[in-house]
């Protein structure tokens, strides 16, 4: 497993469908809240050095079965420079990486995670409903299962040297906060881990536990960066913050009448450089693009100096970054 410590590749060291707006009123309130005027983007053309690391989201969901110690395996192999887990927590307690509400989504079983102990869990196959990558659409995990992990058989798995998300899911946020912590203490792992829920109940959950690193809530994110969209001011974080969104999103924008309201829907560019230079006023922020699964998205990340992104498919992604070589130019549009 130490061969994913060995790589070579270029990176950088990081130590909404669905989504509303309500104009009028919001806008307002947002004007008076922000305290910084963003300056005009700068240059037409920048140098970039610098590219932004890997991250494979949930272990690599598109090269291997999500979440599994496959997937981390594969991840690893394929240069991933940080690993994306998600975190449920079972009957009895102890936290496993499984992502859907239901175990017929991905394996074998079905019902939720909360309803069948670790044991159990480990005895599904996490890959059944993988298809082949090859596009000949087999399923190859059917005749090699490959069980639900626990959260601590991934870390003891992972070198010590990659760090590691852990993106929090199911409620009540309390007891899966503290069991993962539980985890956490015995493998002395804080100091690579870092925590990420859309719930913010975990935020707070997490709170009581000096050593957790915390992704700021999606909610702050959002807010900063439509506050810039629909502003043009900055409410800068906090130093030492967390910040991951969509590189882009699907984004309804509601304006609301006295007999109505009204309604138009925006492929909205969230990261921008307005909204990295806000984010940027603190110092140590560490931004990460989700959702970022090609060459085009890969450049403007990097393009726009972030981080990390979140990407599917490490296979994929490494040979992108591989072939670019830096420094090379970016353009006013691709920033």
């Amino acid at each position: 497993m130490e061969q994913g410590s060995n790589r070579s590749q270029p990176k950088s060291a990081w130590t909404l469908t669905g989504s509303k707006l309500a104009l009028g009123a919001v806008a307002v309130s947002l004007a008076a809240c922000c305290t910084h005027r963003l300056p005009d983007t700068g240059p037409d053309v920048a140098s970039i050095t610098k590219l932004p690391a890997l991250i494979a989201h949930r272990g690599g969901t598109g090269d291997f079965p999500e979440n599994t110690l496959v997937a981390i395996e594969g991840s690893l192999a394929n240069h991933a420079d940080a690993i994306w887990l998600t975190v449920q927590l079972s009957r009895d307690g102890i936290p496993v990486l499984y992502r859907p509400a239901d175990l017929s989504a991905l394996t074998d079983g079905s019902g939720p995670v909360a309803a069948q102990n670790a044991a159990q869990l480990a005895r599904l196959n996490a890959g059944w409903q993988f298809r082949s990558t090859s596009g000949d659409g087999s399923y190859p995990y059917r005749a090699r299962p490959v069980g639900i992990p626990t959260l601590e058989e991934a870390l003891l798995q992972i070198p010590t040297n990659v760090p590691v998300v852990l993106d929090m899911k199911a409620l009540p946020a309390e007891p899966q906060a503290n069991a993962v912590a539980q985890v956490l203490d015995r493998l002395d792992a804080w100091d690579r881990v870092s925590i990420y829920s859309t719930e913010a109940a975990y935020q707070t959950a997490f709170d009581r536990y000096p050593r957790a690193r915390l992704f700021e809530s999606r909610d702050a994110t959002r807010q900063r960066l439509f506050g810039v969209a629909l502003t043009g001011r900055c409410d800068a974080p906090a130093a030492g913050t967390r910040a991951g969104f969509e590189l882009g999103r699907r984004v309804d924008v509601v304006e609301r009448f006295t007999l109505g309201e009204g309604r138009s829907t925006f492929d909205a560019h969230t990261w921008t450089p307005a909204s990295v230079a806000c984010f940027r006023r603190a110092a140590n922020v560490t931004l990460i693009a989700f959702a970022v699964n090609d060459e085009k998205t890969y450049r403007e990340a990097a393009c726009l100096g972030l981080d990390a992104v979140l990407v599917d498919s490490p296979a994929t992604m490494s040979k992108v970054r591989a072939a670019l070589a830096v420094p090379f130019a970016c353009r006013r549009g691709e920033r």
